[in-house]
């Protein structure tokens, strides 16, 4: 593959748009795959990180705000949504989810391409990897999978956000505030104590030595952060 041409993703489940989509895009320039679902969709985009992704929201296997979601976990590939629903509200929606624009069915080629092409320009597509590793857990933010020494561990909806939210800032502290607001909404502020207990069972499936956590480390009063490789030894940290 020529690596200076843009590499776009199609997700549509319509033959005969995937059809017109490439020769448009391959038209213009750019290197073009496709898939017919979202998850086929999400597993491309894990496997080969295009540039960019023009997506349907009338998928057979999930919503495509849904997908969109799934791919803001983890990525910030820009999203061009191509799709019948022409609703405010259902642009609202997707865009709120993470799309960056968003193009009504039946498109012209050229507003498509020019459309694309602003994405590009303002959006840089992330390079950060889907899977992440540190000590013996290995993370797979694409596919939702976190193993230890190879096993996968099952992990409650809470404790996996918690978990892929340091991730995402691994090195860096992620605030009480920011993991309470992503996790349970804006009135749980306050609620520290729901963070003390899902850290708690977090550290005793990853971490060797639970009470004194090598990666999964508190910052006294301000909140938690991720540390990928495993420091000196020290004083405990399981606050």
């Amino acid at each position: 593959m020529n690596p200076t041409k843009p590499r776009i993703l199609i997700i549509d489940d319509e033959l005969q748009i995937r059809r017109l989509l490439r020769v448009t895009l391959e038209g213009a320039g750019y290197l073009v795959r496709d898939a017919e679902t979202g998850t086929l969709g999400l597993q491309e985009i894990a496997a080969s990180a295009p540039d960019g992704v023009v997506l349907d929201l009338g998928l057979p296997d999930m919503d495509g705000v849904t997908a969109i979601r799934r791919l803001r976990e983890w990525t910030k590939v820009p999203v061009l949504v191509l799709s019948v629903r022409e609703a405010e509200d259902d642009k609202i929606h997707a865009l709120d989810a993470g799309a960056d624009d968003y193009l009504t069915k039946p498109f012209g080629g050229r507003e498509l391409l020019a459309r694309l092409r602003a994405i590009l320009r303002r959006t840089q597509a992330s390079n950060e990897p889907s899977v992440v590793c540190f000590g013996k857990v290995e993370v797979d933010l694409a596919a939702r999978i976190v193993r230890r020494d190879g096993e996968e561990v099952k992990l409650t909806s809470k404790e996996y956000g918690l978990l892929r939210l340091l991730v995402q800032h691994r090195g860096k502290v992620v605030t009480h505030r920011q993991i309470l607001r992503e996790l349970w909404g804006p009135n749980a502020e306050e609620f520290t104590h729901y963070l003390r207990v899902h850290m708690a069972h977090l550290r005793q499936k990853l971490e060797a030595a639970p009470h004194a956590p090598e990666h999964l480390k508190t910052e006294a009063g301000i909140g938690y952060r991720l540390v990928e490789d495993s420091p000196a030894k020290g004083t405990a940290d399981a606050g």
